[in-house]
């Protein structure tokens, strides 16, 4: 009875987002006609105070600060700076300004929270600058594809505020425990190119200027709006001083001061930044709202406890049971954003996770990590969706030179599985 309720829950689900109705309305909608048909709780209070309890959290205004934040710095010359800045310290490391991808990605990815807007914003910049050196395009938009992917692990993350919110652990804990694997990831992308730039020395174009160390510091000087403004977002959480929310709202207070330095706060950016950010944060409230109406639903319907037990009867080691979730995120990858696969899938999962006994901050950035995956996946890759309109190649061929980094993450994840200290070391340390 509930795998034919369940099948047919989910079938119902498919044939509505397939015809093109919004994702947070088919949540809403199927939620909707599985409590009618299988619940006798009244539907319609039920589904007014989910909605708006989901949508009245205190905890999700960290949210649209950080995409406002974002998207004022989307409309800046920071990510112009920050190659200026990084260029000259390059030239002596195999692979040269292919690491400008990586390490702007990084960078960004700390003052933006939104993988497609990192992928968007260094590519626009890196891109043509690399292409006009003679840099491949396959190695260059590859490796881009892969860095772009860190706007979700590396905190400020959109995702990882998602998560917090439907798992309820602490999101502070969380931008902590990102830090290190997200630097991880940025190594292992930065060994790759390393490693492919020595077998293809033919490929790699000279060096293009002999600095010395004190232009590489003037070039530098570069660096500080975007560093500084890193520091007093992160450094505010990581010390106790600020909430994610608090530290959101100091973020947009120095996104608009650095826009204002560098006279890019005319009032038309300022409109675009603010509607920009309300556009996405609307779409994004709308599908959290509707998947905890479906989780509400599949609970008074008994699915999660069902699927738990059923899981748990399998008898899987911890680790198969987390490269089983792998292979189910990376499916569903194929045909979701990483926040509706987070909002869809969590209430059924978590007590299936705490029942095995897994960490939830460590599945916190695990999720997040192989959500991440998910986005150079096609056919829904949202990098890849975002790298195709710059870059007008076939999905394709950007999947194909993705792939490489989507191993990497493959990598990344056994590694945080057998040395779990990765993530949990430094939010244990930062709460002592």
């Amino acid at each position: 009875m509930d795998l034919t309720i369940t099948l047919l829950l989910v079938i119902t689900l498919f044939v509505v987002l397939g015809s093109g109705v919004w994702i947070g309305l088919s949540l809403a909608g199927v939620a909707w006609i599985g409590m009618e048909l299988f619940t006798s709780r009244p539907v319609g209070d039920s589904m007014a105070v989910t909605i708006w309890g989901s949508a009245s959290s205190w905890t999700l205004t960290a949210l649209p600060l950080f995409i406002w934040m974002g998207e004022i710095l989307f409309r800046t010359k920071l990510s112009e700076d920050m190659f200026k800045g990084l260029a000259p310290w390059l030239e002596k490391l195999p692979g040269r300004l292919l690491h400008t991808n990586i390490i702007g990605c990084t960078i960004f990815a700390a003052v933006s929270g939104s993988s497609a807007a990192t992928c968007a914003t260094i590519g626009k910049m890196t891109l043509p600058e690399l292409k006009r050196r003679g840099y491949p395009d396959s190695i260059a938009i590859g490796t881009l594809a892969g860095a772009g992917t860190l706007g979700l692990l590396i905190p400020p993350s959109i995702i990882m505020i998602v998560y917090g919110v439907t798992a309820n652990v602490s999101i502070a804990q969380l931008f902590i425990a990102g830090v290190f694997p997200g630097l991880l990831l940025a190594s292992l992308f930065m060994a790759y190119t390393i490693v492919w730039s020595l077998l293809h020395p033919d490929q790699i174009p000279p060096a293009d200027q002999n600095m010395t160390f004190l232009q590489k510091l003037d070039a530098s000087r570069n660096l500080i709006p975007v560093i500084s403004l890193i520091t007093a977002v992160l450094g505010s959480i990581y010390t106790g001083l600020a909430t994610a929310t608090e530290a959101a709202g100091l973020g947009v207070v120095g996104a608009m001061v650095i826009a204002a330095i560098q006279g890019e706060m005319s009032w038309k950016n300022f409109r675009d930044s603010l509607l920009g950010a309300t556009r996405l944060y609307c779409m994004i409230a709308l599908i959290l709202a509707g998947a905890a109406f479906l989780t509400l639903a599949m609970g008074y319907i008994g699915l999660p406890r069902h699927l738990a037990e059923w899981i748990g009867s399998l008898g899987l080691s911890p680790l198969a049971l987390v490269m089983a979730l792998m292979a189910f995120f990376i499916i569903l990858g194929c045909f979701l954003d990483g926040i509706s696969i987070i909002v869809l899938t969590m209430g059924i999962l978590l007590p299936t996770i705490e029942k095995a006994g897994i960490d939830l901050i460590w599945f916190g950035i695990y999720v997040v990590l192989v959500v991440e995956m998910a986005q150079i996946t096609p056919p829904v890759g949202f990098n890849l969706f975002v790298l195709q309109g710059m870059t007008k190649k076939e999905i394709t061929w950007l999947a194909k030179h993705s792939m490489p980094m989507f191993f990497l993450m493959v990598g990344a994840v056994l590694l945080i599985y057998f040395f779990p200290g990765i993530i949990t070391w430094l939010p244990q340390h930062m709460a002592g």
